[in-house]
């Protein structure tokens, strides 16, 4: 099979594609020939070194990437029941879902509905997931007022969508162009940058209750400067200012009942999934460097075959 590989930590262009062998499911698991793949920042990260530098997810090259997917089963392995070879499922799995075939465990998957597309399927779980830990780590409820730093990216818009499902008004950061977007997710928009604790404090004149941190560049600090308590702030990124600050770190917690809740919010019309790009499996690099402009809205898929004749 062909598969996204890296050789060295580097810039987008060290990803290259390569022929592995076809993987084969042990005993619990299922291989799914992926039909389309989420690219997300943390996936940049592990290609450029950054999580190495502080001695996480260090493995031998060469390494694949990607860590969410959709596709369809195509081999079980012994005493899985649950799902037949046929079955189209979207799921999470550890730096391997840029390639046709990934294996899972088959608790690391749910059915994909018949009406959810391929690139929706492939960028639900990775953000998705994180967004829901968040709101639930920061208790998040009726009536609360919830910054969301970064909050057009690909787990900002799932925050802002599932505070406002738990009754939150939510203030959401992003560049001005960006701003019409978060406005139809239902959120007040402000521009990031100097000055952002005073403009917050005009639009929201009683107080912020929570925040979540999903861009740095100073969000820390003015979620502190705007007196929120430190418990019920939390960081995706910064997480090097979380003891300083007394905030929390937040990492995702996957489960299989966390995505199919999230599946099914999206299959009721309740939750947007925005794919802004789609590229095919052989121009990774091109969507690393679309990932890591910053400054896009939602998320960017890999289709792992050719998108002719599959709806996208």
């Amino acid at each position: 099979m062909q598969a996204v590989v890296f050789d060295d930590y580097g810039p987008p262009d060290v990803l290259r594609l390569a022929d592995l062998p076809l993987p084969e499911p042990a005993r619990g698991e299922i291989r799914v020939r992926v039909r389309a793949a989420g690219v997300q920042p943390a996936d940049c990260a592990t290609r450029n070194g950054w999580f190495a530098q502080r001695g996480i997810g260090i493995a031998p090259f060469p390494r694949q990437l990607g860590n969410e997917f959709a596709g369809v089963v195509d081999a079980v392995g012994d005493g899985v029941t649950s799902l037949l070879v046929g079955d189209e499922v979207l799921g999470w799995t550890t730096a391997n879902a840029y390639a046709e075939a990934v294996v899972v465990p088959v608790g690391q998957v749910v059915l994909k509905p018949v009406m959810m597309s391929w690139a929706v399927a492939g960028a639900l779980s990775a953000s998705g997931q994180t967004a829901h830990t968040a709101v639930e780590a920061l208790s998040i409820r009726r009536g609360d007022t919830v910054l969301v730093h970064g909050a057009a990216g690909g787990v900002g818009t799932m925050a802002v969508q599932l505070a406002r499902l738990r009754g939150a008004h939510v203030i959401g950061t992003a560049s001005r162009e960006n701003h019409e977007y978060l406005r139809a997710l239902g959120a007040e928009p402000v521009l990031y940058g100097p000055g952002l604790a005073e403009r917050v404090r005009a639009i929201a004149p009683h107080g912020v209750h929570a925040a979540l941190d999903g861009s740095g560049r100073g969000a820390l600090d003015a979620s502190i400067e705007l007196g929120i308590d430190p418990t019920r702030i939390g960081t995706l990124v910064d997480f090097e200012d979380v003891q300083r600050l007394g905030v929390q770190a937040i990492r995702s917690e996957r489960n299989r009942e966390r995505l199919q809740a999230l599946v099914d919010l999206h299959d009721a019309g309740r939750l947007r999934v925005h794919v802004r790009d789609i590229y095919p499996l052989a121009y990774a690099a091109v969507a690393h460097r679309d990932v890591e402009n910053g400054h896009g809205r939602g998320k960017v898929v890999l289709m792992v075959y050719e998108t002719k004749g599959f709806a996208l």
